[in-house]
């Protein structure tokens, strides 16, 4: 295994900024803020602004991890593919080149310890935190291995605290 950045392997990308006149409170496209990630989106934008910002700006592909950088730091939550916008520099993801696998990179999020997390009362994770936060990577076999233990402790886990 060798150390890393994340900063070796590519940077962190987010949606471009939405304002509120822009959202509505039904809508065709859900738009998550810092509070509603992860959960029910409460605002909405346009269709029609949907498809002009993600076709000019920075938009996570299908498994992508989006990752809340403020507040309750280091959420996680993968991009499925659905129509969907967030909230600016609040949630990110790393648009990294395909050394890194998103299965191994989600499990890692679970434990890492995220490189000079700044602020005393709203805790922020800027991007240059982010990409000078240390990785251990092993080669793409174990990373898929790794993803794929972790991925079915979880989902034990989950059916544990269910019963």
């Amino acid at each position: 295994w060798e150390q890393h950045t994340l900063g070796d392997f590519g940077s962190v990308a987010m949606n471009k900024r939405i304002f509120k006149n822009q959202t509505t409170d039904k809508g065709d496209v859900p738009f998550f803020k810092i509070s509603t990630f992860g959960k029910k989106a409460d605002s909405f934008i346009s269709n029609n602004l949907f498809e002009k910002y993600k076709e000019k700006y920075p938009y996570p592909q299908k498994g992508d991890l989006l990752i809340s950088a403020s507040g309750s730091i280091g959420r996680i939550v993968e991009y499925k593919g659905q129509k969907a916008y967030y909230q600016d520099s609040n949630i990110v993801w790393l648009n990294h080149n395909k050394e890194l696998l998103n299965i191994y990179l989600k499990a890692y999020y679970q434990i890492i310890h995220w490189h000079g997390i700044e602020g005393s009362t709203i805790k922020r994770l800027y991007n240059k935190n982010i990409l000078a936060t240390s990785i251990f990577v092993p080669d793409k076999k174990e990373q898929y291995e790794l993803g794929k233990l972790i991925k079915k402790a979880e989902k034990i886990i989950s059916l544990q605290q269910r019963k």
